[in-house]
Order: C-alpha cells, then structure tokens, then sequence
C-alpha cells in the first residue's frame, strides 16, 4: 500500500496523495490536538525544504513516503488513545511501526521510520542513523523556529513560511505540544527518565512553572 513515491514539487503545502498518506493522517488526526497535528504536518513540509537544501532528491536519496510517515507520526505517543506506559518517543515509534507493518510495508522500512521517530530528540545519535532521521529531526526543530544539528533557517523564505502557517495553524504549538508531552510524562515514572526529553520538561515545569523550551520558543522566528 506504500505506492510510488511523490516527486518533489515547488508547492510548499502539497502533501503526498497516496493511500498510506491518507491512512496515516486519518490515524493521527482523530487522536492528536489540532495543534500537534498542525505541527506534524508541518515538520514534513519543512523537512523537505531541508532536503532540497541538502541537495537531496526524492526517490534517489530518500522516500518520500518514509519522510511523511515519520514526520506526521513522530508525536504519536501523545495520542490521546495510547497507552502511555513509556517515554513519549519510544511509544509513539512503536505505534508507527506497528501500523506501518499493518499497512503493508515492509518490516526494514517501518524499522527505518521506527528509528527516525524514537531518536528525533536525540541530538548526536538522529543525525548519525541516516538520512530519514537527519530530515525528521531538522524538520521538526524548524518547526520549533531554531536550528537543530544544523542551522536550515534560511531554507524557508517568509512567503512558504507564510503559505505554511495560513494552511497550518500553529495555535499556540510550543505550549500545545509541552503540555501534552508533560501530561503523558507525568503518567507514570517510566515515562519520563531523568535527561531525555520528557523527563527534563516535567521536571523544569513542576520546579519552574514553565520549560526553557517555553522561553525559547518566543524569541524563535515564529516567536510562540
């Protein structure tokens, strides 16, 4: 079901029109806030601005439809309908993969999604797992309005940046997002180890009240 993959195109909201596409964004949908969602979406569209900046080429360098699927389902362990029982990353990898597989793919493709999905806020380790994990993660960090491993900023000219927001809205993303990766973190001690991700925003919002991630995100380009 994963069909041919999606030549690269100068419209910087088009999305892949094949079934797995919509199969997966009829999976999160229902089950993230529209916020996340919108943030999902939109980390794909960035991350293929920083593959035709890295002169990457659709097909040759990397799969397109690998590149939605982990983009758009990298923030599935905080679906509403999960089982929270580990950090939000591994979860939300582990949902992926399964699905993918269900879906038809292949079982070393789904890994290759699993790995992007696990690792995105792994700074170090994603960029050194391969090209799908280098593009999930500076796409999602693009999202955010500040560089990743690599600073991609000047990839996206205001008039796509613009194009993307008008069609996704971020609807107060960075606050959206922390309090969802908070609560699920917050379900159980597994779910937040001290150091990763989870862990570190919990821990910053019960001391401090709010996440440097919070702070940062209103001086970033996107300023929220």
């Amino acid at each position: 079901m994963t069909g041919p993959t999606r030549e690269a195109t100068a419209d910087p909201i088009a999305l892949p029109s094949t079934p797995l596409a919509d199969a997966v964004t009829n999976l999160i949908r229902p089950v993230e806030t529209p916020s996340v969602f919108n943030h999902s979406i939109r980390s794909y569209l960035f991350a293929r601005l920083v593959a035709g900046r890295l002169g990457l080429a659709v097909g040759r360098d990397y799969r397109d439809d690998l590149l939605f699927a982990a983009c758009a389902m990298h923030d599935l362990g905080l679906a509403s309908d999960g089982p929270h029982r580990q950090r939000f990353e591994v979860e939300g990898a582990d949902r992926a993969a399964e699905f993918l597989i269900q879906e038809g793919m292949s079982t070393a493709d789904a890994d290759q999604v699993w790995q992007a999905i696990a690792l995105h806020t792994s700074p170090g380790i994603a960029e050194r797992r391969g090209t799908l994990c280098v593009l999930v993660r500076e796409g999602v960090a693009l999202d955010f309005g500040v560089p990743a491993g690599a600073d991609h900023l000047d990839a996206v000219t205001d008039e796509q940046a613009d194009a993307m927001h008008a069609a996704y809205p971020r609807l107060d993303m960075v606050r959206s997002l922390t309090d969802a990766i908070v609560a699920q973190a917050a379900k159980d001690p597994k779910n937040a180890p001290r150091y990763t991700t989870p862990g570190e925003l919990l821990r910053e919002r019960q001391t401090f009240g709010r996440t440097r991630l919070e702070h940062t995100g209103r001086s970033s380009r996107w300023g929220d």
